[in-house]
C-alpha cells in the first residue's frame, strides 16, 4: 500500500515502515560516528520503542556493543492497516542489531503489569543472567495499578489557579491564547500514580528480588523541568508533582541498591517534539522558538544526540557522575543556558501568527513531528508501495 500521513488533532493515524527504518539507521550511524562508549553490556530499556527510550537502546547497542532487552506497548500491523511507529522502530532496530551480531529481544505489552514484568524477568534470567543498566522511559497517559486494579489517568493541569498563555496550532501556525482550569486533588493523585516513581521502583525491586541486577548496576529515569514560561502548567502543575515523585524515588532506589553498589539517577533532558509534548498547550510554541535559537547557536540536539552525550559525558565518562544540588543529571544544560532562555523570553512576547514564521522554527517542529511517524526522511520513496506488515524478529 502507499502510506501517507493522516492527521487527527495531535496524532498521526498512520506510520511508515521504511521511514521508521531510515530513522533507526540514521541514529545508528550517528552513534557509530561518535566512537565507542565504555558503557553497560547488558541493558534493559523499559519504554524502548520511541524517543529517548529508543535512543538509549541504540546508544547502548551500537555505542557499547550491549545486549539489549526492550519493553514497549505498541500496536502491531494488520493487513491494510499500519502498526504504531514504535513497532516499526523496534523491528528495524532488531534487524540492524542482529546484523551486527548483537543480542536484541523485545517484549510487547503493558509494562505496568505484573505479567509483563514476569515475562521480562524470565527472559533476563534465561538469556542474560543479570543486567547492569536499566533505563526507565515510559510515557503513557494511563496506568492500571497492578495491585489495586484501579485505572489511573494523568492530566495536564495547573495547580491552584487557571493558567492562561499563548500556544500555537503547529498544523496551521495559528497563535492564540489558551486557558486551562486548575487540577483537583484527585487529578494530582492520578497523575502521580501514572507518571511518578512507583512503577520504576516496582521494576527495580522485582529485579533485585531475583538477583537479576549486576554489582554496581545503574538505573536512569528521564524527566524534564523546562523554563519559567511553562512552569505553571508543567513543573508547578500536575506533571510537576509526578516528576517530583519520580526524582524522590531515585533516592529511595539508590538506598535499596546499596548492598550491590548500585545507583539510581534522574536525567533531566531537553525539550523535544514527542507525541506527548505536542498535545501540551504552550509547549509547541516554546519549542519552535527554542529550536530557532539553539540551531542558530549550533547547540540543537535531538533524542539521539542528547542520549549519546548523556552516556558518553555523564554516565560513562570514567569520572564521578556530575549532578545538580538535587542529585539530578542535567543534560538540559544547553537549553537552560541564561542567554538561550533570555532570547526565548524576548521572542515569546513578539510571537503572533504573523511573526512566528520569521522568529520561530515551526517548519522544524512539523518535520520532527512527522519524523516520529516515519515521514519526511530523506532517501525514502514515499510514493512507492510499502509493505505494512512487518514483524519483529523476537516476537512470535
Amino acid at each position: 500500500m502507499i502510506i501517507e500521513p493522516r492527521m487527527r488533532g495531535f496524532i498521526c493515524l498512520t506510520s511508515h515502515p521504511k521511514g521508521a527504518e531510515q530513522n533507526v539507521k540514521n541514529q545508528i550511524e550517528y552513534i557509530k560516528s561518535k566512537g565507542p562508549i565504555a558503557g553497560a553490556k547488558k541493558v534493559l530499556v523499559i519504554g524502548a520503542s520511541t524517543g529517548f527510550g529508543l535512543a538509549s537502546r541504540i546508544t547502548s547497542a551500537f555505542g557499547s556493543d550491549a545486549a539489549t532487552i526492550g519493553v514497549f506497548f505498541e500496536k502491531p500491523p494488520v493487513e491494510g492497516k499500519t502498526a504504531s511507529p514504535g513497532w516499526y522502530n523496534s523491528a528495524a532496530f532488531e534487524t540492524e542489531a542482529h546484523k551486527a551480531g548483537l543480542y536484541a529481544k523485545s517484549i510487547n505489552g503493558d509494562a505496568f503489569s505484573n505479567e509483563i514484568k514476569r515475562q521480562t524477568l524470565d527472559l533476563i534470567k534465561a538469556d542474560l543472567g543479570q543486567v547492569d543498566l536499566i533505563i526507565y522511559s515510559l510515557a503513557s497517559p494511563v496506568r492500571q495499578h497492578p495491585v489495586t486494579g484501579v485505572l489511573h489517568r494523568s492530566v495536564l493541569k495547573p495547580i491552584g489557579q487557571t493558567f492562561t498563555n499563548k500556544t500555537v496550532d503547529f498544523h496551521t501556525g495559528k497563535v492564540s491564547d489558551v486557558s486551562i482550569a486548575p487540577a483537583n486533588d484527585e487529578d494530582i493523585t492520578n497523575t502521580v500514580a501514572v507518571m511518578g516513581g512507583e512503577d520504576w521502583a516496582m521494576w527495580i525491586d522485582a529485579l533485585k528480588a531475583e538477583n537479576l541486577l549486576a554489582d554496581g548496576a545503574t538505573t536512569v529515569a528521564y524527566s524534564y523541568i523546562g523554563p519559567s514560561l511553562t512552569e505553571a502548567v508543567y513543573r508547578k502543575g500536575t506533571i510537576g508533582r509526578a516528576k517530583d515523585d519520580l526524582e524522590a524515588t531515585a533516592f529511595s532506589i539508590t538506598d535499596s541498591l546499596k548492598s550491590i553498589g548500585g545507583q539510581a539517577y534522574v536525567s533531566v533532558n531537553k525539550a523535544l517534539v514527542t507525541q506527548a509534548s505536542s498535545a501540551i498547550p504552550v509547549i509547541p510554541l516554546y519549542i519552535s522558538l527554542l529550536y530557532k535559537i539553539m540551531k542558530e547557536e549550533g547547540i540543537h540536539e535531538g533524542c539521539i544526540e542528547q542520549i549519546q552525550r548523556l552516556f558518553q559525558d555523564r554516565l560513562y565518562s570514567g569520572s564521578a557522575v556530575p549532578t545538580d544540588e538535587k542529585g539530578r543529571i542535567r543534560i538540559d544544560d544547553w537549553e537552560m543556558r541564561d542567554d538561550v532562555q533570555e532570547k526565548v523570553a524576548k521572542l515569546w512576547l513578539e510571537a503572533t501568527t504573523e511573526t512566528l514564521p520569521a522568529i520561530g522554527d515551526l517548519a522544524g517542529y512539523r518535520n520532527d513531528f512527522l519524523n516520529l511517524f516515519g515521514f519526511e526522511f530523506a532517501g525514502v520513496d514515499y510514493a512507492a508501495e510499502a509493505n505494512e506488515v512487518v514483524n519483529i524478529e523476537s516476537i512470535k
